[in-house]
């Protein structure tokens, strides 16, 4: 039946908590999960991973039982009143389970209580999909960052009622 694979699917993420990183064990735990799926699965080369955008972004973490399954930063740019979203990833055991887009959300959240409407990320083509069905949509042209082909993505805050 049905329902039964998805009740399975949900009890793997019962124990599901979002929130910003407050200590150094939850900054490397949220590392740890860049490192597994952007260095190892996506060979992306570490010096290109880490960047000078870390120390000043926010970051959040998703946890499951207490440990860390995905992480999302963002950061804010003077040259512009957006919120740049980065570095999402979630580990390849929770994929396609919702927590993608609940870690987005939450970003989203996040720098809606900053004061900014508007959302930007640099989306890897193969997930453009996901982002275009929480509202994004594609800008400019297609583009290599650390050798993976990417699309400039935009999101305006919905206004109030």
């Amino acid at each position: 039946m049905m329902a039964t694979e998805q009740t399975t699917e949900e009890e793997n993420v019962e124990d599901l908590t979002i929130k910003l990183v407050e200590t150094e064990a939850e900054m490397e735990g949220a590392l740890g999960v860049r490192f597994r799926v952007f260095v190892g699965e996506q060979q992306v080369p570490m010096e290109e991973e880490l960047d000078e955008v870390d120390a000043s972004a926010t970051h959040a973490i998703v946890l499951n039982g207490g440990q860390v399954v995905a992480t999302g930063r963002v950061f804010y740019r003077d040259e512009d009143s957006a919120a740049r979203i980065g570095r999402m990833a979630v580990d390849i055991e929770y994929r396609r389970l919702g927590i993608g887009g609940r870690l987005l959300q939450f970003l989203e959240d996040e720098a809606t209580a900053q004061g900014v409407t508007t959302y930007i990320l640099n989306a890897q083509v193969y997930v453009k999909d996901f982002y275009a069905a929480h509202g994004y949509t594609e800008r400019g042209e297609e583009f290599l960052e650390a050798d993976i082909v990417h699309i400039l993505m935009r999101k305006e805050a919905a206004g109030p009622d």
